[in-house]
């Protein structure tokens, strides 16, 4: 069981010495990635809705992020956990994507979603209604982009004509593994992707979630086994009992990896890297 360490984006701060040192020790302790979260703009409840993560939640920008990353780690890998890929243009975060897997030598892994904050589409001028389907044509075209010469491409979204990105990534083409656990979700991962990263417990719920995800990859005819799996622990108390029976329990279920994400908040640097030490010290790695 590999394990992965969430970006704290929330509570680093914005002393790029921090975030160099914050990566380093997760490197150091031997976590497999870093996954940094991502949201364009915070956003107030207005009527019946309340946001998951509000104005007052400060997010560092992905790519932006990864690349920083790059340049002061050497092994660990990165990955966005995730990109809202639908409330984006597609030519530019296959652009982005590309040279951040330059910059760190062919480490990237791409982690993509759909999101739930429409108040964020409507902001960045992004059609909502029609995500799931945009994001699939989406992955057709940033592949064909980071591993063809030149590409030419028609699609309900998409219309390229003998266009390319240069330099490509090292990787042809970058992973792509899908975060979500609706049922459009995961049937999209299983005909599209490298791998899911479902937020849930590895409990009944989610024993079914994945049988269902992997009937639908031998429906597609793709070898389960070949596929990935990283299961995120949501946990909304420093509580490293739950900790280590999470990770058993993915453990269990067969995911090759698994990531704490904290949603209280970590307000000092110690307890940041305290964090990353006490959840290797609990999964037994």
């Amino acid at each position: 069981m590999r394990l992965n360490a969430i970006f704290p984006t929330r509570d680093i701060g914005s002393d790029p010495a921090k975030i160099r040192d914050w990566a380093q020790a997760a490197e150091d302790l031997g976590y497999d990635h870093i996954e940094v979260p991502d949201h364009v703009f915070g956003a107030t409840a207005r009527g019946d809705w309340k946001p998951v993560y509000s104005e007052a939640d400060p997010f560092h920008e992905t790519f932006t992020t990864l690349a920083f990353l790059a340049g002061v780690t050497k092994t660990i890998r990165l990955t966005s956990g995730v990109l809202i890929l639908p409330q984006r243009q597609t030519g530019v975060v296959a652009k982005q994507a590309a040279e951040v897997d330059i910059l760190s030598g062919g480490r990237l892994r791409l982690g993509i979603g759909v999101g739930w904050n429409h108040v964020e589409y409507e902001s960045l001028d992004a059609e909502w209604k029609t995500r799931g389907a945009r994001q699939a044509e989406q992955i057709e075209v940033m592949r064909k982009l980071w591993c063809e010469d030149l590409v030419t491409y028609t699609g309900k979204f998409h219309k390229l004509e003998s266009v390319n990105i240069v330099p490509p990534p090292i990787q042809r083409p970058i992973p792509i593994w899908f975060g979500g656990s609706s049922d459009a979700v995961i049937k999209r991962a299983a005909r599209l992707g490298d791998g899911w990263m479902p937020i849930m417990a590895p409990d009944e719920q989610g024993e079914a979630k994945l049988e269902e995800l992997r009937g639908h990859l031998r429906s597609f005819g793709r070898d389960p086994a070949t596929f990935g799996i990283e299961g995120w622990l949501r946990m909304t108390e420093a509580n490293p009992d739950l900790w280590a029976k999470g990770v058993e329990g993915w453990k269990r279920l067969g995911a090759q990896m698994v990531m704490l994400y904290p949603m209280y908040r970590l307000p000092t640097f110690d307890r940041q890297i305290e964090t990353l030490r006490l959840f290797k010290e609990v999964a037994g790695e």
